[in-house]
């Protein structure tokens, strides 16, 4: 016959370490749950690396008098036109914001005159403007991809 002292220790051996296995689940998940998600936002900068080397070499290689020539002249800006210009691009406000790198809102209050572009958003509207439709579109299907 087995001693008491221990089928006792045994009984508690058993009982703790059910409890630490109860307690160490919970921890388990959320570290396998915590590693995906750091996996995938992971993925995620390496996909928005690769889109911001995309549009720095398309910046570079944008013609270097162009941009003089932009940054020297004040823009004009109208909201009519500027509506005017995004229709004619097929663009919807979604699609110009992401070009412009503001929301689509702020593009809706751009062009209904509520807000105006700030002096820092100028030369992006420039630049909008000396695209063509198929250019937009080429840039916006390379930053999405």
């Amino acid at each position: 016959m087995p001693n008491i002292a221990s089928v006792l220790k045994a009984e508690i051996t058993r009982l703790s370490r059910r409890e630490l296995k109860s307690a160490t689940d919970g921890l388990k998940k959320a570290s396998v749950q915590h590693r995906s998600e750091i996996a995938a936002m992971k993925r995620r900068v390496e996909v928005i690396e690769r889109r911001l080397r995309q549009v720095e070499k398309l910046v570079a290689s944008a013609p270097t008098a162009s941009r003089e020539t932009t940054q020297a002249k004040p823009v004009r800006y109208s909201a009519k036109r500027f509506l005017a210009h995004r229709q004619r691009l097929t663009l919807s406000a979604a699609d110009a914001g992401f070009l412009l790198n503001v929301t689509a809102q702020t593009v809706y209050n751009w062009e209904t005159g509520k807000t105006r572009p700030s002096p820092g958003q100028m030369p992006a509207i420039a630049a909008l403007r000396k695209l063509t439709a198929r250019q937009a579109r080429e840039i916006l299907n390379g930053l999405r991809k």
